[in-house]
């Protein structure tokens, strides 16, 4: 006999009875929800794995974009610049001002 006309045999209120499809039914509710490695928490791990690797993503880009920076820092004058800009250095004897411009617009 095929599958599908052994299937219409079955007595479904037997296999309902018994204690084994009661267990079966018990393994699976605790293999996908309760154990460690349970369908929920491959999900939160799936979360969690696509969350890092767009981290990654992004601080490759970033890492990029300092090398470059690094690379154009070679040059001593680049280098002053830069410490003027960022950091407000300044040589020895000399006075820097900083102007900041209010940004809102008066009504």
């Amino acid at each position: 006999m095929k599958l599908p006309e052994q299937l219409k045999n079955v007595n479904y209120i037997t296999v309902i009875k018994s204690p084994f499809f009661y267990l079966s039914v018990a393994f699976l509710v605790w293999i996908s929800f309760f154990d460690s490695y349970s369908w929920l928490e491959h999900l939160n791990i799936n979360k969690e794995i696509k969350k890092l690797e767009e981290n990654k993503a992004y601080f490759e880009n970033e890492i990029q974009k300092d090398k470059k920076a690094i690379k154009g820092l070679k040059n001593g004058d680049a280098t002053e610049k830069y410490a003027r800009e960022k950091y407000y250095m300044k040589r020895e004897n000399e006075d820097i001002y900083i102007i900041e411009l209010d940004t809102i617009q008066a009504k």
